[in-house]
């Protein structure tokens, strides 16, 4: 990877942009920005096409292929607040899963431990600082209670507590790595102070990202270099300044390793339909390493997808184009219609976000940093619940045909209750501790996470079986030939 300061990944999207509006302007690909993906048609057990709703008309409308390709990203947003974009939703992922595609590994979700604390009961999107920041920032809380509850206050700063007061907590804990342990390890690390009651403030759940100690050995030249945009980024949106205060963040759910499962031509189980980046399983695992996404975007859209789908698409020269009047087309938009008509002939009270936001209370409290049987045998139940209350209460305001949030929010929050009931599902039936996945009974002696590879060394790959049926899980063994799986320590 060639890293571009803090915004590696900023670049990486505009270079692709760029690279897609230069096809677009010489007419090899046809662009359809403001269209919504709401199911998927198999024909003959291929996938032959989506049905989309255009955003700006409200008309349904009908796509034919000869494949098809999922690249929509990841399901973080069934949390509610995260730092995916707004409208990176996993909705196409669930109508896939619907029409027969395997959903793989749906726990691992991984928690970013440098974002912005949540600020208000009105907010809707977290900002992600760059893992970066970790390099030279040094996380600490302070060792006394007293000293936190003047902070709250705003009674002190903290350039006023002493180097002797503070607990640079993850250089205790991990000396061999100190803040550069991974990001599972580093948000867990941040979870239990505050939950110990050292949260830095109001809410109590925020840490310091401090750079004191790096301007005055590095000098403010060469910190400017290597963070002043995040500095700058930082500043316009909290008002504080990290050249004179440290910053304050908090784990936020960030990316998502599960999603649709792919063999290695990132065909799915429906012969036709591909899945790439963060809207397959394949290559992370149970976590994600830094910048490995922007991998994953290459290594799937550039060298992968072009050669496999080139193969299939070959076979498929002597068929006609894709008839988008057949019955198979007819009957996904009618199913797609009856949906829209039945959010709007509920008529409730509750606006789709206040429902959204509860979703979000639940994934955190039960398929948060820490997962236990209890709460997420809790989470199914209170998900189903608030499904049902959903489809009971729910107010979606305008109509149809016309440009309507609130109805988008509607048909995603739906596939949503369906990704988070599965996580839930998922992470309970995984009794280990792995990467992004961290069960409390399956801990070390001193709170390290625990696997057992014995019994879960495998991708989970669950089978849609219908509207409230469970889902048929299909374990597909991990086998390693050229090297040895081993536990890592972050301490020595």
């Amino acid at each position: 990877t060639f890293y571009a300061r803090g915004q590696t990944g900023q670049q990486l999207l505009l270079g692709a942009y760029a690279a897609l509006n230069r096809q677009i302007a010489a007419g090899t690909v046809k662009s359809y920005p403001r269209y919504e993906m709401l199911d998927l048609v198999v024909v003959n057990g291929e996938a032959k096409g989506i049905i989309a709703r255009n955003l700006v008309t409200g008309q349904l409308e009908r796509f034919g292929a000869h494949a098809v390709v999922i690249a929509t990203g990841g399901y973080g947003n069934t949390y509610f607040l995260s730092t995916n974009a707004m409208n990176s939703n996993g909705s196409a992922a669930v109508q896939c899963w619907k029409k027969g595609a395997y959903f793989a590994n749906p726990c691992f979700a991984q928690i970013h431990p440098t974002c912005i604390p949540v600020h208000g009961e009105q907010q809707c999107k977290l900002t992600l600082m760059s893992e970066s920041l970790r390099n030279d920032g040094r996380i600490w809380v302070p060792k006394k209670l007293e000293d936190v509850a003047k902070l709250r206050k705003h009674e002190i700063k903290p350039s006023q507590i002493p180097e002797e007061d503070r607990d640079y907590y993850l250089e205790r804990r991990y000396p061999a790595f100190g803040n550069l342990v991974p990001r599972d390890v580093a948000s867990r690390a941040a979870k239990e102070r505050c939950d110990a009651g050292y949260g830095v403030n109001e809410t109590g759940k925020a840490v310091f990202l401090d750079f004191s100690d790096a301007i005055a050995r590095l000098g403010h030249k060469k910190v400017a270099e290597r963070y002043g945009n995040l500095f700058d980024m930082y500043e316009k949106i909290t008002a504080s300044s990290p050249w004179k205060e440290p910053m304050m963040i908090y784990p936020a759910i960030h990316y998502t390793m599960g999603g649709i499962w792919v063999d290695y031509d990132l065909e799915t189980t429906i012969p036709g339909l591909y899945a790439i980046g963060e809207a397959n399983f394949s290559d992370h695992g149970g976590n994600r390493l830094g910048a490995s996404a922007l991998m994953q975007g290459l290594a799937d859209g550039y060298f992968i997808l072009p050669v496999t789908i080139g193969d299939y698409l070959s076979k498929k020269f002597s068929e006609p184009k894709t008839d988008v009047n057949t019955a198979e087309f007819i009957e996904a938009e009618k199913a797609v219609q009856a949906r829209i008509d039945k959010l709007f002939s509920i008529n409730g009270k509750e606006p789709v976000d206040v429902i959204h936001k509860r979703l979000g209370h639940i994934m955190w409290e039960y398929v948060g940093m820490a997962r236990n049987a209890e709460g997420l045998k809790k989470a199914i139940v209170e998900i189903d619940a608030l499904k049902e209350d959903f489809y009971k209460n729910v107010k979606v305001t305008g109509s149809q045909y016309e440009f309507n949030q609130e109805l988008e929010k509607a048909l995603r929050l739906e596939d949503f209750f369906e990704i988070g009931k599965l996580m839930a599902r998922d992470a309970y039936d995984r009794k280990e501790s792995c990467g992004g996945h961290f069960r409390v009974e399956s801990q070390t002696e001193d709170g390290e996470a625990k696997r057992d590879d014995k019994n879960f060394m495998y991708v989970a790959a669950w089978e849609y079986k219908g509207e409230n049926q469970e889902p048929e899980l299909h374990k597909e063994p991990l086998n390693y030939e050229f090297i040895e799986v081993k536990t890592r320590n972050y301490k020595d």
